[in-house]
């Protein structure tokens, strides 16, 4: 089996679920009609059985090259050779409503750019995930696939061919000379079946979603030195919102490894409760108020689910709360890492920082956006004090550990944060709460972690009391003002945790690990990479402590130099970086973007002069 590396690939998608385009002209991942929908495509999971939709040069000794038009989610796949040089744009039409053109369809339009160029086209689906047969059947516009739950087709001027899983198609274009393929829902696939009736009309397909991305992106207010790393980022966290409810889903993929042949592949194709403050700041500073509104207006409706003031941590895009996980073994997973699974059991954890993150994005929006209501701050009040009944209890962590239960100084610190910001909320609003009982309870954490999540021998925050292991997560403390980047206690813990692996730090030639697994028992077998969102992390944590340390600063800009060279080509990340340089995990992953764009922020503004406000 030949799998594409997960980095080969670029993102297209609708706002509703997205595709991963390879280099080699090949659709490996499409979930159909939304981002948790089964998968019709899943060749990166399979290379046999997932299924794919391929264009391709007919002759193999071609150079193959992918890049975005310019500040939009258009993809373009070119393939070179001395005999000619032929396109692959692929995108999917947005800005439409239901039965207009383009909805719900992904366009894949191929043009001779010089020469002449014989090309091959595949589509051979796989649904629900290979699990469930389907019937072709050949119309006058193209085919139709359709298993007992699912139908879409695929509608194209070129002559098909049947074959056993789907139908194939030769064909030679000129210089000059364009044709298209467009996936459409048919009788209650996913949406309306209005295709454009000519190239002429999917011109002005192409042309629609192009003003689309342009005009979205122009509203960025960020002007700063990593623009278009910023950009990109922006408009690839905009693939992942899931536009009918506004949540915002961790990654588009499920099952792709953490460590190759390992077993730690999950799905995340699902909203945490723990991106909110990362998701809210990141885009209300580069001025994306509509999309922070309406995640917020998502995690509002879940507060609203439960009256006894405690959250599920993770949700399905449509607020679902069973997310049951199973394994697909029938799936060989990406380069022989099984299982693959899908659903999540970490949505039946404990884990207590996720109460932080959320009073952090609504302090945010509260602050710089608009003020919350009466009524959602009466759910606020009660998640407030289900913390304070309950912030001394162990949990699984923000790695969803799925060992034993701990005391993680994450968890604990968010529990400060949750408090913390209740209480600003409150005097700020004059919105009544106990504030005698949440002060008290606010700094009985602060001591709680000073005297059992310090370790004197080791110089450093640790991952959980009676622990002697780092974690990269200790990182945020500045972040969220627990504590001053200066603080003597903060710079050991950066110092610590920059050193190498074998010295018993978390960095790697500026790459950061989450934690060391050969010291932490994770409940999970194997290794597993570096972790990207980690990585700017550190470049935070550096750059609030160079305002007063140049060195610092000046460390800080260059980890973040070398960590935007392992971007993919397309400017992309997964959740981890492998050994060699490879992508890792799910792919792109949203939380990896947005703590880009937070550390690329504030680190122009740091260069610049410019002081962080008071949290205020």
């Amino acid at each position: 089996m030949s799998y594409l590396p997960i980095e080969d690939h670029g993102l297209i998608g609708n706002m509703h679920t997205a595709a991963l385009v390879g280099r080699n002209g090949a659709i490996d991942w499409l979930c159909w009609p939304h981002f948790d929908s089964p998968a019709v495509f899943a060749s990166i999971l399979d290379d046999d059985r997932g299924g794919r939709f391929q264009i391709q040069p007919v002759r193999d000794d071609v150079t193959c090259r992918q890049s975005y038009w310019p500040e939009t989610n258009v993809l373009i796949t070119r393939f070179l050779s001395e005999e000619g040089v032929a396109e692959v744009i692929d995108y999917m039409p947005v800005g439409v409503r239901r039965n207009e053109p383009g909805f719900h369809q992904l366009v894949r339009r191929v043009e001779a750019i010089r020469g002449q160029m014989p090309m091959r086209m595949t589509c051979a689906p796989a649904f629900d995930y290979a699990r469930a047969d389907h019937e072709t059947t050949r119309t006058a516009d193209g085919a139709v696939f359709r298993s007992a739950d699912t139908a879409f087709g695929l509608a194209t001027p070129v002559d098909l061919d049947r074959t056993a899983r789907g139908v194939t198609s030769t064909f030679t274009l000129s210089h000059g000379d364009r044709t298209c393929f467009i996936l459409h829902p048919v009788d209650g696939g996913g949406g309306g079946t209005t295709l454009p009736a000519s190239l002429g009309d999917e011109e002005v397909l192409l042309n629609q979603t192009l003003d689309y991305w342009r005009a979205w992106i122009s509203q960025c207010t960020y002007t700063g030195r990593w623009r278009e790393e910023v950009y990109r980022s922006a408009l690839a966290l905009k693939l992942l919102t899931f536009e009918p409810t506004g949540a915002v889903v961790a990654a588009p993929t499920a099952g792709l490894p953490e460590a190759i042949g390992g077993v730690r592949n999950w799905d995340y194709r699902y909203t945490w409760i723990r991106d909110a403050a990362f998701t809210i700041y990141g885009l209300l500073r580069i001025g994306f108020t509509e999309e922070a509104a309406a995640f917020l207006d998502w995690l509002e409706q879940r507060c609203h689910e439960r009256e006894d003031g405690q959250l599920q941590i993770v949700y399905g895009i449509d607020g679902r709360h069973d997310l049951t996980e199973t394994t697909l073994d029938h799936l060989d997973g990406y380069r022989g890492s099984a299982p693959v699974r899908i659903g999540n059991a970490a949505a039946d954890q404990l884990q207590l920082d996720i109460y932080g993150e959320l009073m952090d994005a609504v302090y945010l929006c509260n602050k710089y956006r608009a003020p919350i209501s009466y009524d959602f701050w009466t759910h606020l009040h009660d998640l407030v004090e289900w913390v304070c009944d309950n912030w001394d209890r162990k949990d699984e962590g923000i790695w969803e550990v799925r060992g034993e239960q701990q005391h993680f100084v994450y968890s604990k610190l968010m529990c400060w944060v949750a408090l913390d910001r209740g209480l600003r909320l409150a005097e700020k609003r004059s919105f009544p709460a106990d504030r005698t009982r949440w002060e008290r309870c606010r700094d009985a954490i602060y001591r709680d972690i000073m005297q059992h999540g310090w370790s004197e021998e080791r110089g450093a925050f640790v991952q959980h009391y009676d622990s002697d292991a780092l974690d990269a997560s200790n990182l945020i403390m500045p972040l969220v003002f627990f504590m001053a980047p200066s603080d003597p206690r903060m710079i050991r813990t950066l110092d610590a945790t920059l050193k190498p692996p074998s010295a018993e730090g978390l960095v790697s030639d500026s790459l950061v690990y989450r934690y060391d697994t050969e010291k932490v028992d994770d409940g999970l077998p194997g290794e597993e990479g570096t972790f990207n969102m980690c990585t700017f992390w550190m470049v935070e944590a550096l750059t609030r402590a160079g305002r007063t340390d140049a060195e610092r600063l000046d460390q800080a800009r260059l980890m973040f130099e070398k960590m935007l060279g392992y971007a993919n080509h397309l400017g992309l990340y997964a959740e981890e970086t492998g050994p060699c340089g490879e992508a890792l995990g799910n792919f792109p992953q949203a939380f990896t973007h947005l703590s880009l764009i937070s550390a690329a922020y504030n680190l122009d503004r740091t260069l610049d002069g410019e002081l962080y406000g008071q949290l205020g």
